[in-house]
């Protein structure tokens, strides 16, 4: 007796899954959080050149402000010694910005990234600005990018500052001109 045409689709499906499955490359729990967010989240507009990782970071910074998860954005920090500083920046953050982040969001990358980037987030539906600076660090013999956290008052974390255009692409995306 042959097997009929819905059998033969099943069986030619699960030896497909399974030949994919052995054939891709493996995921983390990282890479897992990191669709699940992308996914769950509005799509970040960028202008300028950021880097895979000065991208990566940027994302996850407005992700954990739209989110509201404070301990998650502090955890982003570059500088976690200064003890507290990053946890109150993360709540001035997440107070100031999070209406905002929750919708569309341009992120535009300043100069080169290969190291570190000026990234000057608009915030369009709060008509917002929020300047950062993301850059890599080693740990453990792995760069990994984080967020420059300083701004323990709500007044450092909402200035915009002089350089900062209102626009995205106004400058061309080029701090010094």
């Amino acid at each position: 007796m042959r097997p009929g045409p819905a059998l033969r689709a099943m069986t030619v499906s699960v030896l497909a899954v399974g030949m994919l499955t052995a054939c891709s490359q493996s995921y983390d729990a990282e890479d897992v959080a990191y669709a699940g967010d992308y996914g769950s989240h509005p799509p970040l507009a960028v202008v300028g050149y950021p880097s895979t990782g000065s991208l990566g970071i940027t994302q996850q910074v407005v992700w954990r402000i739209a989110d509201g998860k404070a301990g998650e954005l502090a955890s982003l920090a570059a500088d976690k010694e200064d003890k507290g500083v990053p946890e109150k920046t993360a709540e001035n953050w997440i107070a100031a910005f999070g209406k905002g982040a929750r919708g569309k969001v341009t992120a535009e990358f300043y100069d080169e990234g290969s190291l570190r980037q000026e990234v000057v987030l608009y915030l369009h539906e709060t008509d917002q600005i929020k300047q950062i600076q993301v850059r890599a660090t080693s740990v453990d013999g792995k760069d990994i990018w984080r967020v420059t956290m300083d701004e323990p008052a709500p007044e450092e974390a909402t200035a915009v500052h002089p350089w900062v255009p209102k626009k995205p692409g106004e400058l061309g995306s080029k701090t010094a001109q």
